[in-house]
């Protein structure tokens, strides 16, 4: 296990480093409609395809505590950034503020999760359920509404292909949207019970 955490750490940090690289570099921030949507979608179904093809990263998948899945999650209190943003003009009401706030409660839900609710015991599966399925909804939402924004009024969403939060499309929301198809497989496979 501890070898499987390593090679996904592994992983994970060079993605971080590729996508640090594009923004840095100004690539992110030239992308033109529908560029960054074509991007994120690929990005996305190329980790669900490796995180359920590759056998290393599916067993570590499989074994590791479902709470350093949901831990992910705490990362979208980046909402608060929408919200800042949008009270700067930097960002639109229709994207920050229902995104914003969206964002921040599954990370305030995670974090409650987290801390008080066991995934062991039937009515927990069902709580992390709950919480898994609004916060798909929720991320879903919020690519959603980026990406008509990001076609219609491409200006409107630039502040999303600069870093900071150029990660959001090339690392966090991919990883995001996987973690929660993993979480779905693993609530159903730990629940032979009900």
């Amino acid at each position: 296990m501890a070898r499987s955490s390593r090679s996904v750490l592994a992983l994970l940090g060079g993605w971080v480093a590729l996508a640090l690289g594009a923004g840095f570099s100004g690539r992110v921030a030239a992308l033109q409609p529908p560029a960054p949507q074509v991007l994120l979608i690929v990005l996305t179904l190329g980790t669900l395809g490796i995180f359920t093809r590759v056998r290393s990263l599916r067993a570590w998948f499989d074994s590791v505590d479902l709470r350093v899945l949901v831990a992910l999650h705490l990362t979208r209190f980046v909402g608060a950034d929408f919200l800042i943003l949008y009270s700067r003009g930097e960002l639109p009401f229709g994207f920050a503020v229902p995104g914003g706030v969206g964002d921040i409660v599954v990370a305030a839900w995670a974090l409650t999760l987290l801390h008080w609710i066991t995934a062991d015991t039937p009515a927990g599966r069902r709580a992390y359920r709950l919480w898994n399925v609004v916060g798909l909804l929720d991320i879903l939402l919020v690519v959603t509404t980026s990406a008509c924004l990001g076609v219609t009024a491409p200006a409107s969403m630039a502040a999303l292909l600069r870093l900071p939060l150029s990660l959001l499309p090339t690392f966090l929301v991919p990883l995001i949207i996987a973690s929660h198809v993993q979480l779905f497989r693993r609530l159903r496979t730990t629940d032979g019970s009900e």
